[in-house]
């Protein structure tokens, strides 16, 4: 059996978790890939950490260097693997690889949302692989490019963050408010020491961004897109979704309309009846609508070491059968795509749930009435709840509007915070029916 022989940049969890793999599942792996896998050479910058690890994996015939030349310019490695994160020195390692006439895997999804059409065209005809960039373990990369290749993608809704999916859950199934949940997601590892990305929609976005360049071939950064996070939901929000029959999720959400493509990160109110409602905890799962297939759903764990090791492994028995396309699956055709362009973030046409904090005083309904009016909204649901014990004279004002533009609710709200009778800034949710 003639061998792919590889080399890894990088040798943190999901590293090791792609050793273990290639040693554990070593038959049926080299058995699919119709070749011996060898994992030849680590790059990485603390070298007794990681043939520690080898160690521990019974991998110490594993080269460890500190040195990404030693990869690069080894002629036995076909395939260079990037696992260490980043941006600008990641990217720099894949047009090294690709420049050496090297396939490149990674699952780096913050560097592919920067330069995902920097990459394509070095690729010239190489295999690229990036399966593990989005959604850990679920194949959803090679379902856009391959499987559902036939369909135009109407639609994309996505939880595709375990972390943040999880804080939800604890703050919807049990009580929790938004800080103890987030202490317990970090206790248990589901969150890093510095969540940022995960709890801003960052890290959503990056992997929406992804998912639609296959799905349309749109070309956007995370500064062109509407990104918002979980960190100011509270439990009056969650008491008004339990209320109307919703659940609150951090969706990454594509929609094409004619020659329009929206993308937005942001948590939804959306009904606890959708498929999606159900992906609790820190799975993930990604809602995709075909105009030939409609509706399929993909769910599965999101993260952790061996999940994304799974989607390594999946791009490296890809290479090695010579299973070779175009990275994004639009290279060739991306001016022939009906001229999709990003629609403008205050165009988004959806329904709203808005939270208000005001004085608890006569006529301040009427008076926030018609400055929705003014701003072409109507309300559609209303509650009102009582102070907390703490917040004498204020009234919590809680409601859903009907369907009206992201700029008229920005507007009214803008000029809300003007008035006097505001106590807190107004939150604002979409709801998504």
């Amino acid at each position: 059996m003639s061998k792919l022989i590889v080399g890894m940049v990088g040798f943190g969890v999901v590293g090791s978790s792609v050793c273990k793999t290639l040693l554990q599942n070593r038959a049926i792996i080299n058995a699919r890939a119709g070749k011996e896998i060898v994992l030849k050479s680590v790059v990485v910058r603390d070298k007794a950490k990681a043939e520690e690890k080898l160690k521990a994996l019974n991998a110490q015939q594993v080269k460890v260097s500190d040195n990404i030349d030693d990869i690069l310019e080894d002629s036995e490695i076909e395939v260079v693997i990037e696992l260490m994160g980043g941006v600008e020195f990641a990217y720099q390692i894949a047009q090294k690889a690709l420049l050496a006439k090297k396939a490149f895997i990674t699952a780096n999804k913050a560097m592919l949302a920067y330069h995902r059409y920097d990459i394509a065209p070095l690729a010239k005809g190489l295999p690229v692989g990036f399966e593990a960039s989005v959604c850990g373990g679920i194949p959803i990369i090679r379902v856009l490019k391959d499987g559902l290749s036939a369909n135009h993608i109407i639609a994309i809704a996505g939880i595709l963050n375990g972390t943040s999916n999880y804080i939800l859950t604890q703050m919807q199934q049990h009580n929790r408010d938004f800080q103890k949940a987030l202490l317990e997601a970090q206790a248990l590892g589901y969150a890093e020491a510095d969540p940022t990305l995960d709890i801003n929609g960052g890290d959503a976005g990056h992997k929406l961004l992804i998912l639609a360049s296959l799905a349309y071939g749109i070309h956007a950064m995370p500064e062109d897109i509407l990104i918002e996070g979980i960190e100011g939901i509270k439990p009056d929000d969650i008491a008004f979704a339990k209320e109307f029959g919703y659940v609150i999720k951090l969706l990454g959400i594509a929609k094409k309309q004619d020659n329009q493509v929206e993308l937005r990160v942001h948590p939804c109110m959306i009904k606890k009846g959708a498929m999606i409602s159900k992906v609790d905890g820190v799975m993930n799962g990604i809602s995709v609508v075909g105009d030939c297939l409609g509706e399929s759903m993909y769910y599965g764990a999101g993260a952790g070491g061996e999940a994304t090791a799974s989607s390594v492994v999946s791009d490296i028995i890809a290479i090695a059968r010579g299973e070779s396309a175009a990275m994004l699956g639009f290279e060739r055709t991306l001016d022939d795509t009906n001229h999709l362009r990003l629609k403008n973030k205050d165009e988004i046409y959806s329904r709203y749930y808005i939270r208000l904090y005001v004085s608890d005083k006569p006529g301040v309904l009427g008076q926030v009435s018609q400055i929705l009016g003014k701003h072409n909204i109507s309300i559609s649901t209303f509650l009102q709840r009582q102070s907390d014990e703490e917040q004498n004279n204020v009234a919590k004002m809680l409601f859903s509007t009907h369907h009206c533009y992201e700029k008229d609710i920005n507007g009214a709200l803008a000029e809300l915070v003007k008035f006097d009778f505001i106590i807190q800034n107004p939150y604002k949710i979409r709801i998504e029916d």
